[in-house]
Formats: C-alpha cells, sequence, structure tokens
C-alpha cells in the first residue's frame, strides 16, 4: 500500500511538472537543517549565519550549550562556570519568534554568550567575582557592556569562572581558583593552568560552551588565559568598552574585552560591546592583504628561553612574511623607571581600594561586605574555604594605601604610564620605524600546583606594556607544543584598534593555526575518560 501510495504521488508530480503555466513561480530556496550540537561547535560567525539562515533556531543551540556545559563538568569538572542564566531558553524563544515574524535583528540575535563572574547583569544570577563574599550579589542594573550586547539581541548564557577578585587577592595566586566554583580547567590538558584571571572565559570558549566569551584585563587578564586555551583574545583600547558595572580593579588600566575562536567573532563581538560612542564597524574594518607592504617589530627581547617557544614565534613569523609583511627586529628595551615593578604593584593597590569600596557600596543589601575592610575579615572567619589555597596578601596592602589623593601614588601612574606608552610602543614603533609590535602572547603554561600557588616558567611576552599604557592587544593562536597552545601578540598605540584586529586576521587566515581540545587527562598523555 505504501508503494502504490508513492507511485500515485510521483505520477501527479510529473504531470504537474509537464504541465505548461503562464505564471512559473521560483521555488523558496530550502535552507537545510543542522543539528544544533554541530552548530555549537563552529565559530561565531558560522553561528550568526546558521541563526540568520535558519539553519537552527536560537532555542535549540541555546540548549546545546547547556548540553555541552553539563557534559564537561560530568565528565572532566571542567569548573569553567558560576552560574548559569535560569532564562536564557526562553529568551531564546523569543527572538526565535520575532525572527520568524520577519522583524529586522541586530548583530548577535539569539546568540549565547558567557560573561566573566565579575560582570554585573540585572537578572537571576548573582555576580560574585569567585568570592563567596558576594554569593548574594544580584545586581540591579547591567554592566554598560552586557547592556550592549543584550541591545545587540546576545543571550547571556551564564556567568564563567576566574581567579578570585580577578587575581587580585594574594601576592602569589592559583590561576582560575576561587572560592565560588573552585579551579576552571584547561581543555587541552586538564592538568595545565588555564591561566587567569579571564580563565573561565578561556576554557568556556576553548570548549565550545558558547558561542563567544567576554573577559576583563587589568594586566594580562584576556591575553595570558586566551594564549593558554589556544583562542582568539583582545584587550582594547582603554575606554572603547565601559567599565560600569564591572567589579573593578584599576580605573587607569581595566578594560573587558571578547575571547572568541576566531578575530572575525572578536571584532563582531567588540563591535557590540564597544560603548564609546564612535560605532565603529570592526568587521568591516578586517582584511586578508592588511600586512602587504607594512613594517612589524619583532620584540625578540621578549621570548624567554622555553622549549618551543621561538620555534612557534619564528615559525608564525615566516607567515607574516609570506603575507607581505617587513620584518624589523628588537632585540632590547629599557623601561628607564627604576623600582618599576614595586610602582606599578602600588598603582593597582591604591586605586583598588578607591574603587573597590565604591561598588561595595553599591551592592544591594544582601551582600554584607560592604568594604574592603569587610571583605578581609569575612576572608579570616571563611579561611577553610577561602583562604585554603592561596593568603590575601594584597587585600591588606590595598587596605593599608592612603588612596588615590596620595602624591606617592600619582608619581607613580605618572611614570608607568610614561615608560609603557609615550616612552615603551609608541617609542618603539617610532625608533624602529613599525606599523605593529609583534611578540609570542605568553609562556607554554605550566601544570598546576594542586595546594598551591602558580610555579611558572620564564616569562615570554611583553603585553604588560600595553596593560599598563591602556593600548589594544590581540592574540590569535599560532599552535601548539605538546598539546598546549601558544599565541602571537599584536600591539599598537592607543586607538589603533581596528589595525590591531585586521592584521591578526591576515595572519590568521594565511596560517589556521588554533587547535581544537581533546581533554587529555595529564600531561603524562592518558587520554581523559
Amino acid at each position: 500500500m505504501n508503494r502504490i501510495h508513492f507511485t500515485a504521488l510521483t505520477s501527479l508530480a510529473l504531470i504537474s511538472a509537464c504541465t505548461p503555466s503562464s505564471d512559473p513561480v521560483e521555488p523558496e530556496p530550502v535552507v537545510p537543517k543542522m543539528a544544533a550540537e554541530d552548530v555549537a561547535l563552529k565559530t561565531l560567525p558560522e553561528i550568526v549565519d546558521a541563526l540568520e539562515t535558519g539553519a537552527v533556531t536560537s532555542e535549540a543551540l541555546t540548549q546545546a550549550f547547556l548540553d555541552r556545559i553539563a557534559s564537561t563538568q560530568a565528565d572532566y569538572e571542567l569548573n569553567a562556570l558560576i552560574s548559569q542564566n535560569p532564562d536564557a531558553l526562553k529568551l531564546a524563544k523569543s527572538i526565535d519568534e520575532a525572527r520568524a515574524a520577519g522583524e529586522d535583528l541586530p548583530l548577535l540575535a539569539g546568540v549565547p554568550i558567557l560573561l566573566k563572574d565579575n560582570i554585573d547583569t540585572a537578572d537571576n544570577m548573582p555576580t560574585t567575582a569567585g568570592s563567596l563574599a558576594l554569593a548574594q550579589n544580584y545586581a540591579t542594573r547591567d554592566a554598560a557592556l552586557a547592556a550592549r550586547l543584550k541591545a545587540n539581541g546576545a543571550i547571556i548564557l551564564g556567568k564563567t569562572n576566574l581567579s578570585e577578585w580577578a587575581n587580585f587577592r594574594g601576592a602569589r595566586s592559583q590561576s582560575g581558583w576561587s572560592g565560588m566554583a573552585g579551579r576552571a580547567k584547561n581543555p587541552h590538558i586538564l592538568d595545565r593552568q588555564t591561566c587567569g584571571s579571564s580563565a573561565g572565559s578561556g576554557a568556556a570558549m576553548a570548549a565550545s560552551l558558547a558561542a563567544g566569551t567576554v573577559g576583563t584585563e587589568t594586566n594580562g587578564s584576556i591575553i595570558c588565559p586566551s594564549n593558554a586555551n589556544g583562542i582568539v583574545g583582545f584587550k582594547p583600547t582603554l575606554g572603547v568598552v565601559s567599565q560600569e558595572g564591572i567589579v573593578p580593579i584599576s580605573f587607569s588600566q581595566d578594560t573587558a574585552g571578547p575571547m572568541t575562536k576566531t578575530v572575525e567573532g572578536a571584532a563582531m563581538m567588540l563591535t557590540a560591546m564597544a560603548t564609546d560612542g564612535k560605532g565603529t564597524d570592526y568587521v568591516a574594518a578586517l582584511s586578508d592583504t592588511s600586512l602587504e607592504g607594512k613594517k612589524l617589530g619583532v620584540l625578540r627581547f621578549s621570548v624567554s628561553d622555553q622549549p618551543g617557544i621561538a620555534e612557534s614565534f619564528d615559525a608564525a613569523l615566516e607567515v607574516l612574511k609570506a603575507q607581505g609583511a617587513e620584518l624589523v627586529e628588537i632585540t632590547e628595551f629599557d623601561r628607564g623607571v627604576e623600582g618599576y615593578g614595586d610602582k606599578s604593584t602600588s598603582v593597582l593597590l591604591h586605586e583598588f581600594k578607591t574603587t573597590l569600596n565604591e561598588y561595595l557600596a553599591g551592592t544591594p543589601d544582601s551582600v554584607s561586605a560592604r568594604t574592603l575592610t569587610d571583605l578581609i575579615a569575612f576572608n579570616e572567619a571563611e579561611a577553610d574555604r577561602e583562604l585554603s589555597v592561596f593568603g590575601q596578601e594584597l587585600f591588606y596592602e590595598a587596605d593599608a594605601t592612603a588612596g588615590i589623593e596620595d602624591e606617592g601614588y600619582k608619581a607613580a601612574l605618572a611614570e608607568i604610564k610614561l615608560a609603557t606608552g609615550k616612552n615603551g610602543i609608541d617609542r618603539l614603533m617610532s625608533e624602529y620605524g613599525v606599523d605593529m609590535l609583534v611578540a609570542p602572547s605568553g609562556p607554554l603554561v605550566p601544570v598546576v600546583n594542586e595546594t598551591g600557588p602558580d610555579n611558572w616558567p620564564a616569562w615570554s611576552g611583553a603585553g604588560y606594556l600595553a596593560a599598563v599604557a591602556g593600548y589594544p592587544h590581540l592574540t590569535v593562536p599560532m599552535g601548539a607544543v605538546d598539546h598546549v597552545p601558544l599565541g602571537i601578540s599584536f600591539m599598537s598605540t592607543a586607538g589603533d584598534d581596528a589595525t590591531v584586529l585586521s592584521f591578526g586576521y591576515d595572519f590568521e587566515q594565511a596560517s589556521h593555526l588554533r587547535v581544537e581540545p581533546t581533554f587529555i587527562a595529564s600531561s603524562l598523555g592518558a587520554p581523559a575518560q
């Protein structure tokens, strides 16, 4: 019976096809549906395309990411997230309905995004900075960047784990550890560091737990975890993304930025996040020929002797040359500031006390700690849960400062800004006649010391220059050494964000060196079970 029915339908179709018609109708193009779990593994631009063409719904995609979050936690205890948005599926469904109704939708409509858990959102998720002291910190307003992402259609899927207090609590901390969620693990090799402080954002992005993630940086906290987890990370010029609504460390250095699989994805997110009022389309500025005829300053002085670093970096430099760039070696650099490290730390200590006290004063009544002094007391009372891995020496030092009215602070701030900006990146670019500076983005991250602070190898890279100066800094994957990822850095002067992204895009399109994580259990090579 089924065979006869099929034959009849086929005959009708053939008769219809042979019947002349005075008004032929073009058939609607059929968009093949895609499995949401497959779309979740793709890059942000590919995910946006799948949503816009109807290959997948936002609701199905959001569920696929939630399923991945659950499975990676169950299988590997990745600890990449602190909280999930209980309204994410409802938000996704409403965007699907708007799309089906033919509404004109913004850039990231229906795209699930994860925010670092020091960024306020006015929803049913607290902003904890990883600390148990802020477990009930439910903000009543979105951070400015969160509001921008929502206005551009993004779904805030959850909040990511981080080095507690953005790595500004202990003199020596364990990267990626927080009292709220434990240690975020590196999905490439689970016993390797994720680096910090945006550890969860880096691990989550590498493990495809969202279409994109947001990190924050004071000094290396976007670039280092992006390097460690084998993804793209972009720290924009200070002020391109508003600091409003972010648990602070330093108003002279803090910024949020995108962490994605590709440079184009980072450009899309920055276009959506930027709050500087310029309305720059960073995607439109990308070009895969932007390196042609340009001069790049190679910060050779920043390359350590850690095995594999120089070889990977030199291979990446060959790609830059093949794309038409001229390389200029820079073998030495003198900051010219006596006691630079102490002065740089002093600036952060003074600003942290002032800005954190202001932030805490504006938290809801459910937060009992209203000052840095209160936080110190809380940690001492909860020492078993909060101080078991590392201490709070920086809290003590910051609380003892006189704040930002101190004349010593003002002098130190002026010195370090000059050393890294005008006499740092700007001088190097001018003196060597180059359009951009390139360096390794960091070291090959070591095995984690589970019971105590990080044990860092010799450092590679000079990202502190861009961090302290407030200049743009992009890291792009340049492969891996024994499954441990590495990135190459692009740095330039203030406001040159679009060019930095475009140079990195050109390199990325010619190299394609990002590697997918394989969740290896340990550095001895055993696969995860």
